[in-house]
């Protein structure tokens, strides 16, 4: 029963997260399918490969070492950061390698980044909540961990892994070369780091006070973190009236139908509208549709005809071109 409950806690929450990740994709949802593989990639791949590795180097510093707490203070500031890091941080690169398509913005860094690190999550939270919680502590640890895991530090490896995909973005839509290079090193170097300044400060700050401190330096980066996010999705709503104005222009869709697109809760409200005249899945692809429309030509002003750009633009263009007569003004 204790398992299943660890199983429970550790899966649902990091499932429920994700969903809240994908709403905050306002303009221009990313695929199921790929959201999917990219949290199978963080509980199956990264956090069995971590598991492995940091164990065995583990080991390792214990032989040579002989000594535990040097031991469980490299492990935890050291070899675990890199390892756990590294490996979430493959899961965006291959994104970013592979489906260049699907990688338009800052926001669909962090949105590919925190979903891996919550697969991440999603594992080792049973992992704890059953082996450090139940089987130490029965009932009463097993408790504690799920309040200390989900809610103290629920939000920790996305945090840590938004800079890695941060960086990819950045790298993404820059035209500097060196940028390119640099962007998604920095950006996995500052995960490492603060998942470092994570595990150091708790390795050395007990008790109580201890962890409401710890909790408080957590918030902070979370906070700071959801207010970025909030200007990414500012500036995709700005981007949006930039891109498809001529759209209007040449009578395609209307002026009405470009505010709703550029509102941030737009989309949805007119989504939820057309329930009642039957048009939800055509008011919603609509919509999609014009998100895509205006970060697929960012990307043409970026990097021309990369992937194809030109022929998706005007794929997209004629899709709108039908919907928009469906879905009024």
């Amino acid at each position: 029963m204790a398992l299943i409950g660890a199983i429970f806690f550790g899966f649902v929450p990091a499932f429920l997260f994700a969903c809240f990740l994908y709403w905050l994709d306002r303009y221009e949802k990313e695929p199921l399918p790929l959201l999917g593989a990219v949290f199978g990639w963080g509980f199956i791949v990264a956090a069995g490969g971590a598991f492995i590795i940091n164990t065995v180097l583990g080991v390792g510093v214990y032989m040579f070492t002989g000594s535990e707490v040097t031991t469980d203070l490299t492990t935890g500031s050291l070899i675990a950061p890199i390892v756990e890091e590294t490996l979430k941080g493959l899961a965006v690169f291959i994104v970013f390698l592979f489906f260049r398509k699907e990688f338009d913005s800052i926001l669909d860094g962090m949105v590919y980044a925190g979903i891996v690190a919550l697969g991440f999550a999603a594992t080792e939270n049973a992992f704890y909540i059953y082996d450090r919680g139940f089987a130490q502590s029965g009932w009463d640890g097993f408790w504690f961990l799920v309040f200390v895991r989900i809610i103290l530090v629920g939000w920790q490896h996305p945090f840590y892994t938004a800079f890695t995909g941060i960086g990819f973005a950045i790298a993404r839509m820059s035209k500097n070369t060196l940028a390119k290079f640099l962007a998604p090193l920095a950006g996995l170097t500052m995960a490492i780091l603060t998942h470092s300044f994570h595990n150091t400060l708790a390795s050395f700050v007990q008790g109580l006070g201890g962890l409401a401190f710890g909790t408080f330096l957590d918030w902070t980066g979370w906070v700071f973190m959801f207010f970025f996010a909030v200007w990414a999705i500012r500036r995709e709503g700005k981007m949006l009236p930039r891109y498809l104005q001529d759209e209007v222009a040449a009578g395609r869709i209307t002026n009405g139908q470009l505010r709703v697109a550029a509102s941030p809760f737009g989309a949805s409200l007119a989504s939820l509208n057309a329930l009642t005249r039957g048009k939800f899945k055509t008011t919603s692809r609509f919509y999609q549709v014009l998100g895509e429309l205006a970060h697929k030509k960012e990307q043409f002003s970026l990097h021309g005809d990369e992937s194809g750009n030109a022929a998706i633009i005007e794929k997209l263009q004629n899709e709108m071109t039908t919907l928009s007569p469906q879905v009024g003004a």
